[in-house]
């Protein structure tokens, strides 16, 4: 498991409007010595995509930080015809505070729509299903395929387990068979219009939220 992606592009900046200029004596008091601050931060402004708890934090400070919040749930996602909608399921996952999100199948994926946010996000990798459904069975989560497939049960009514991976398709043919067959529960997203699927990674975030609606404690998000 890894805290920060490999090197990539620039972290993505909200612009001055959200973000913080530099730290000014006369306005903000003594300049921090707290080891969680950035000294280049401190010195140039921080106009990150970050909530305002983490300005002028250390990219590594921010991590152990959500670390001691993270939600007992993984999020994995089924990556074997290079899926694009894996930025923003980590993304998601992100806001959420998951454990860590799984790639299964191809290694690489288009980064651009997490925004940067898998610097922040344990990822972890699997070369199969299989050796998924291994790792979650040594670890005892429950694994969740999320699909909409006959028998699978209403997300909206269904009791998820507090420790589980959600487990999620590719776009189009959705979560594998062997997938399916070996999940400990198959739930499906309430649909009311003409469309027989909806987004990978909308439906992720559908997924996700309903585990926070019944396990997570309210009172800890920002």
């Amino acid at each position: 498991m890894t805290g920060a992606a490999e090197p990539g592009p620039t972290e993505w900046q909200a612009g001055p409007t959200v973000g913080v200029g530099p730290w000014v004596d006369e306005h903000d008091g003594p300049v921090p010595t707290d080891p969680r601050y950035d000294a280049d931060l401190l010195a140039t402004g921080d106009t990150r995509n970050v909530v305002d708890e983490y300005r002028y934090w250390t990219r590594e400070a921010i991590v152990a930080d959500i670390d001691a919040r993270r939600h007992p749930f993984h999020v994995a996602i089924e990556n074997f015809a290079h899926d694009a909608n894996i930025g923003t399921v980590v993304r998601t996952a992100n806001a959420f505070a998951a454990a860590a999100v799984h790639i299964v199948g191809r290694r690489r994926w288009n980064r651009r729509g997490a925004m940067v946010t898998d610097r922040y996000q344990h990822l972890m990798h699997h070369d199969s299903v299989e050796d998924l459904l291994a790792w979650a069975r040594g670890e005892g989560l429950a694994v969740v395929a999320v699909d909409n497939t006959p028998g699978a049960r209403p997300l909206e009514t269904a009791d998820l387990p507090r420790g589980c991976v959600l487990l999620f398709g590719q776009e189009g043919p959705g979560v594998s068979e062997d997938a399916q067959q070996s999940a400990d529960m198959t739930v499906s997203i309430a649909q009311f219009g003409s469309t027989r699927s909806i987004n990978a990674g909308v439906a992720a975030g559908i997924a996700m939220h309903a585990w926070v609606r019944q396990h997570a404690d309210l009172d800890r998000a920002w």
